[in-house]
């Protein structure tokens, strides 16, 4: 079996200041995405990164960058510990 190699990357994300600025509900927003309420509001409390195509969506309705959203956060590289 291969193990992945884990590199304690991770995504940060300011969805829920971008959706209470616009005034909208969890809800609101998931429909304007397509997705459930549920997934804002993991996604908010940051359990969970969404796809690349998910981060698109968000950030085109807000009518900004990706990366005004959604932040890459590098973790450690097993290899360089």
């Amino acid at each position: 079996m291969i193990m992945k190699k884990n590199f304690g990357d991770s995504i940060s994300n300011k969805v829920y200041e971008y959706r209470v600025l616009a005034r909208l509900s969890q809800k609101e927003l998931a429909d304007k995405v397509g997705v459930t309420k549920q997934t804002i509001f993991v996604m908010e409390k940051g359990h969970y990164i969404p796809s690349m195509l998910l981060a698109f969506r968000i950030a085109n309705f807000f009518d900004v960058n990706v990366t005004d959203i959604f932040t890459y956060l590098k973790g450690n590289d097993e290899d360089d510990q």
